[in-house]
């Protein structure tokens, strides 16, 4: 284990904090008492409210009920939804709108989402998409104008995307790639033996060969490939450690780990709630295997604290 990167670690939040001295927390209602949080304070929620709405773009926050909406908006922080609200997949863990031909394309929006992030003052900004599988590229281009806009109107910001798997469209991670994100995020979600029932088309095959694909064609090593996985669907510990050791494998080199929460009433069961001492086993593992940041936690997922796991991953 890397002490060095345990060290750093308390920099990020402690989903330990409301668990008081019990070393297993007892239920309290429908969840354990470490999924119970206080509700943040201050005025920075209604100030990204204000600023989401007035230049009218939609985010992940919203879209996919986010149970860390209010911490983060708190912050002054949001991950924008890019290519509209209606997505051409089905997961069975996503409570985004499903749609077979969702709105076309506004030409507008990268400039308003450069213009949210200039208002929000972020250093560092998660754009992530629905699966447009009706558009030609799949939105590659789309996504490029988003990145480029913000760059443009907000210079020195780093900026992080969670794509689709694009179909498997090698020309379409290019397009990606060429713009030369600071993180190249695609999430792999689950283990292999639950992928058909959690994620609809995408496969897990897919989503290594585009993480091995990013790995050998980035413009750059400033780039950076992260991943991200839910537990609490009916996993076992050794599907997780076999899924970690495919991502390095491909090339990863930050992975998120959250507890898996349904979104809404038809969406997949929870099998399991995971106590916060099986996400530092994780953890522990993920370094051992030698990835660069490892973010493990109930709460945890692909973009919450996205610019602290940043800054953390890209230390030596």
């Amino acid at each position: 284990m890397n002490e060095t990167r345990m060290k750093r670690l308390p920099v990020l939040p402690n989903h330990d904090d409301n668990i008081g001295n019990d070393e297993r927390p007892v239920a309290l209602g429908r969840f354990p008492s470490w999924l119970h949080r206080r509700l943040p304070k201050g005025t920075g929620l209604k100030k990204t409210e204000g600023i989401v709405a007035e230049h009218r773009l939609h985010t992940v926050c919203e879209e996919a009920n986010c149970p860390n909406q209010l911490e983060c908006w708190a912050r002054k922080t949001a991950t924008f939804l890019i290519m509209g609200k209606e997505c051409t997949r089905n997961c069975g863990f996503c409570s985004i709108d499903f749609s077979k031909s969702p709105r076309p394309l506004d030409e507008d929006e990268p400039q308003r989402a450069a213009e949210s992030v200039k208002a929000l003052g972020l250093q560092h900004v998660v754009i992530t998409m629905v699966a447009r599988d009706d558009l030609d590229d799949g939105g590659s281009s789309h996504l490029v104008k988003v990145i480029a806009e913000i760059r443009r109107i907000n210079p020195g910001v780093n900026v992080e995307v969670l794509t689709s798997d694009f179909q498997g469209s090698h020309a379409a991670w290019q397009t990606v790639l060429e713009a030369q994100p600071e993180i190249f995020n695609h999430n792999i979600e689950t283990v292999r033996a639950l992928t058909p029932r959690v994620r609809h088309k995408a496969t897990y095959d897919r989503t290594l060969e585009l993480l091995s694909y990013v790995n050998s064609h980035r413009l750059t090593p400033k780039t950076k490939i992260k991943s991200g996985l839910m537990v609490g669907l009916g996993e076992t510990e050794e599907q997780v450690y076999e899924t970690l050791r495919d991502l390095k494998d491909a090339g990863c080199e930050i992975v998120t780990i959250g507890q898996y929460l349904q979104s809404d009433h038809k969406k997949l069961l929870v099998k399991a709630f995971i106590p916060p001492e099986q996400f530092k086993t994780y953890e522990r593992y993920g370094y051992d295997l030698g990835f660069a940041f490892m973010y493990c936690g109930p709460f945890v997922r692909s973009s919450y604290h996205a610019d602290a796991v940043y800054g953390e991953s890209i230390h030596d």
